[in-house]
């Protein structure tokens, strides 16, 4: 089968709560392997994006495409198979802190009827993805036992062990110091780059989505390097909300050029 020339497709949509918009009138497309990334100041409805791009949330208006599927009206049964195809990591790690590391990483495939993973292979997935994070010693531990970079680690562990065609990352950094985030967003690149990921990131961080624009994954070293400014700037974008709004929406060079006031405040001068 032909893969969808669009992951993901807000058209024209809006959503209030309590007859207040928290989002107007969004529109914005990514293609798969695209890096889209979000800012916005606090309330500006950048999670209210990513969840209704989950299902989490339904629209008051306009169209949700994911993966060539409208899937604004989709009910709840649905929505579950569709999240097979999408991994996330929620702000703060949003681990379930009865559940050993391992249960936690586990849970996508062990409760999504459409990957229908047998559990022996679940077991050397669980292992892989946490390797991949560098927390293979942790299967047995429990969220409270980690730190919070290591929880968010764990989380990102967890987004990936589906192999899902979109990533999608709420403030993966928030709260983090400055060495943790950095450690955070290397491994945030290397599962885009490993798989060519579709990724969306919420951010309050320009510096994070800087990381994404001008670094790729290299497996030779396990770290990061400049990559090539015209192949990963044309597959890198920011859209910035203000209010619920659509306030900018284009690549890094024009992000840096804007001298809107509002888009201005997230660009370091």
């Amino acid at each position: 089968m032909d893969q969808p020339e669009i992951a993901l497709e807000f058209e024209r949509v809006s959503l209030h709560f309590g007859g207040v918009p928290a989002l107007k009138d969004v529109s914005f497309s990514v293609t798969p392997g695209e890096t889209l990334i979000l800012l916005g100041a606090a309330g500006s409805g950048k999670t209210v994006l990513l969840k209704l791009s989950l299902g989490l949330l339904r629209a008051d208006g306009g169209r949700i495409i994911l993966f060539g599927r409208d899937v604004t009206a989709l009910d709840e049964a649905e929505w579950f198979d569709v999240r097979s195809k999408i991994g996330v990591l929620f702000q703060e790690g949003g681990l379930f802190d009865s559940l050993t590391i391992e249960e936690n990483v586990a849970y996508p495939l062990r409760n999504q009827r459409l990957l229908s993973c047998p559990e022996d292979e679940i077991q050397a997935r669980v292992e892989r993805s946490l390797q991949f994070v560098e927390l293979g010693h942790t299967l047995e531990k429990v969220p409270s036992e980690l730190s919070g970079g290591m929880r968010r680690r764990v989380g990102i562990a967890r987004a990936i062990v589906s192999e899902p065609a979109l990533l999608l990352y709420d403030s993966p950094t928030a709260g983090l110091d400055p060495i943790t985030a950095t450690n955070i967003i290397t491994l945030i690149v290397k599962g885009r780059d490993v798989r060519n990921t579709t990724t969306v990131m919420a951010t309050h961080r320009f510096q994070d989505g800087e990381v994404l624009a001008r670094y790729e994954f290299d497996p030779s070293t396990g770290g990061l390097k400049a990559a090539d400014g015209a192949s990963r700037a044309a597959r890198t974008r920011y859209l910035v909300l203000q209010d619920g709004e659509v306030a900018f929406l284009g690549s890094p060079a024009e992000l840096q050029q804007s001298r809107d006031p509002y888009v201005s405040k997230f660009v370091p001068r």
